[in-house]
């Protein structure tokens, strides 16, 4: 509760994430195997860029949150 309630709000969402790691999970199980390391992070790669194509919208609170995290961390926010 150390942070207002439009910040608690965006800090602590996290079917957006647990959604991504789905995402990268189930696209990992499926390939299986991977010849190097490399190849493991050109498949999250794809996966990140086609799923950052599907974001539409921001959260619904994220300009209050926004107007909050300036307030509080007015020093590392840039206008």
């Amino acid at each position: 509760f150390a942070f207002p309630a439009e910040v608690r709000r965006i800090i602590y969402t996290t079917n957006a994430i647990e959604a991504l790691h789905a995402k990268l999970r189930r696209a990992v199980r499926t390939r299986g195997h991977f010849p190097h390391d490399e190849a493991a992070l050109k498949l999250l790669f794809l996966v990140l860029n086609r799923t950052a194509k599907e974001w539409r919208m921001p959260a619904r609170e994220w300009h209050a949150a926004r107007a909050q995290f300036a307030i509080l961390f007015q020093d590392r926010l840039n206008p």
